[in-house]
């Protein structure tokens, strides 16, 4: 077997040659892409690393966000149950108070309705016995009340002061002596004896009858007035019972 010595040197030159060619013009740009392809997919994974961390940050920032808002929100109704809670109280305090403030009203209406009711009876009651006492005392007047109610008279006036007696002299309209009936006339001239003797002279008198005064004997002038008679006294225990009702 002979061996072609410059064949396989012209093979070898071509496989370098090729070679050569291929790592010149396919492999470099092949290599070179390829680089460019690892550069471009490593810049792609740090983009998206980047947008992943992004992301994340933003992820967390929206979740502290939430827990922010919800904090808030319980703060907010807690806030809020507080100042309700305080406005309940205070709209129940001033119910309570305005309540009160009725049933004290009420009260002091019932009392004063009772009381005026009381008063009532009781001015009702002094009426009726007034007026009893009245009809009883009527039966009573004789020549004896007469005599009697004469030195009550009597001694009225000699008890009031001397300006008093002169101030009843001194009038010019007059001098009434008021009895229940018309007195006989030897009661008149014992009436007018005794009254000018207490006043210190004898005036003019004019003898007046007046049935209300159930009995008595009253002095009277346009200015003065001695009251001495049991409707005198009878006003003044009806005022009396109605100053105690």
């Amino acid at each position: 077997m002979t061996i072609d010595l410059w064949g396989l040197g012209l093979q070898a030159l071509n496989v370098l040659i090729l070679v050569w060619l291929l790592s010149r013009l396919f492999w470099r740009p092949v290599a070179a892409a390829i680089a460019r392809r690892q550069t471009e997919a490593t810049e792609l994974l740090d983009k998206a690393k980047t947008t992943d961390a992004k992301a994340e940050a933003a992820r967390a920032e929206l979740e502290a966000a939430r827990a922010d808002i919800a904090r808030e929100r319980v703060e907010v109704l807690a806030v809020a149950a507080k100042a309700a809670q305080a406005a309940a109280a205070e709209m129940m305090a001033a119910a309570r108070k305005n309540a009160d403030k009725l049933i004290e009203a009420a009260k002091l209406a019932n009392d004063r309705e009772a009381a005026s009711a009381q008063k009532q009876r009781n001015a009702q009651a002094a009426d009726l016995s007034v007026d009893i006492a009245s009809k009883l005392l009527g039966r009573l007047d004789a020549p004896a009340v007469h005599a009697a109610f004469l030195d009550l008279l009597v001694a009225a006036i000699a008890e009031m002061p001397a300006k008093d007696r002169a101030a009843v002299l001194a009038t010019d309209k007059g001098i009434d002596i008021v009895s229940t009936t018309d007195l006989a006339p030897d009661e008149k001239t014992s009436v007018v004896k005794a009254i000018g003797k207490a006043l210190g002279q004898t005036p003019d008198f004019n003898f007046v009858t007046d049935l209300g005064l159930i009995a008595g004997l009253e002095l009277r002038t346009a200015h003065f007035e001695v009251h001495n008679s049991w409707q005198s006294d009878l006003k003044s225990i009806r005022k009396e019972l109605g100053d105690a009702c």
